[in-house]
């Protein structure tokens, strides 16, 4: 019987781990299936060289050995030159995962039966959007998930083949969340994929409940500060959801030999959360004990800092950051 064609489209490196599963799969003798083409994001300059690299999808499909004219780099994917590149193709499925461009319905009317399905790392219909498992971590949920849906033109809202859910624990951060998470989801795909190939998935399909949505919107840089003026646990899931990009930044203020604050720009790397201090301070005053700078913050909680980065500088923990400080006395700004 002939393989059935199918595209996948996936940009960072937690799609390439999905596509290096599918090429897999379908080299197989007995695998209905077969990758036929890969759609990414266009190369894009990264690091300070600005360099166009192609996208680590693009990457992983080339060291595979995929025909380098099956892989395809549109701006949009609305695009006539590409709408007709994707028919010539004639897929009978298309996968999404993390692809990050919007699919217009002219792309949705390709594939003639299967269809589009993509991996959500959430739960839907909770967190229906581009940074979900950011938004996740940073509401400090104990639980998530991964999504096998069919693409419609509303915002991750098409029915839901199936979802397996995953425990978070209180210190996994993002870039670990999305890997995990995007892992599961490969190994939900191939298992429902048979049935997403001979349409009986649709029947089983269900339809999301609009009315439990919740949003999960991209990540904003100017969201990256912390202010000390909320509780420990608050921040502390904000540096586990902002890990990765954009980061979390801080402001302290270090007393120069005169007695004035200089201030500081700090990344703050990793946290913990903590509702007693062992040592005695002023109000603003920033302690050391154990390994952590410990922040005083509100309702009398305190944010073990572990891991912290100053501008231009690598990652250092809060010890050798301490002992740099030869006594000078640390304060968070107000």
């Amino acid at each position: 019987t002939k393989k059935k064609n199918i595209v996948f489209l996936g940009s960072p490196q937690v799609a390439a781990s999905v596509l290096d599963t599918l090429l897999a799969a379908s080299s197989s003798p007995d695998s209905a299936f077969q990758v036929a083409a890969v759609v990414t994001q266009p190369p894009a300059a990264k690091n300070r060289g600005r360099k166009l690299l192609p996208s680590a999808v693009a990457q992983l499909a080339l060291e595979r050995g995929f025909p380098g004219d099956l892989i395809f780099t549109p701006e949009r994917a609305g695009e006539e030159s590409f709408l007709s590149d994707l028919k010539g193709v004639k897929p009978e499925l298309c996968i999404t995962a993390a692809y990050g461009n919007i699919l217009p319905q002219r792309f949705l009317d390709i594939p003639p039966c299967a269809g589009t399905v993509n991996i959500h790392p959430s739960l839907l219909p909770l967190y229906r959007g581009a940074a979900p498992v950011q938004r996740a971590l940073q509401d400090g949920v104990a639980e998530t998930g991964v999504s096998l849906a069919y693409t419609i033109r509303a915002l991750d809202a098409g029915p839901v083949i199936a979802c397996e859910r995953f425990s978070v624990d209180e210190c996994i951060k993002a870039p670990e969340l999305l890997a995990i998470l995007f892992n599961i989801g490969s190994k939900l795909l191939l298992d429902e994929l048979p049935s997403v190939l001979d349409g009986s998935a649709k029947q089983k399909a269900k339809p999301q409940d609009d009315s439990k949505a919740t949003l999960a919107p991209k990540m904003n840089s100017d969201e990256s500060w912390l202010t000390f003026d909320e509780e420990a646990k608050v921040l502390h899931n904000k540096v586990r959801a902002f890990a990765g990009w954009p980061g979390t930044r801080a402001k302290l203020q270090l007393m120069n030999q005169n007695g004035e604050p200089d201030v500081l720009d700090i990344k703050v790397i990793s946290t913990n959360v903590s509702t007693s201090c062992d040592k005695v301070g002023d109000e603003n005053e920033i302690l050391f004990s154990g390994n952590s700078l410990l922040v005083p913050c509100s309702g009398s909680t305190w944010l073990e800092v572990l891991e912290l980065q100053l501008p231009g500088k690598k990652v250092t923990t809060a010890r050798d950051f301490w002992n740099g400080l030869r006594g000078q006395k640390l304060l968070k700004s107000t």
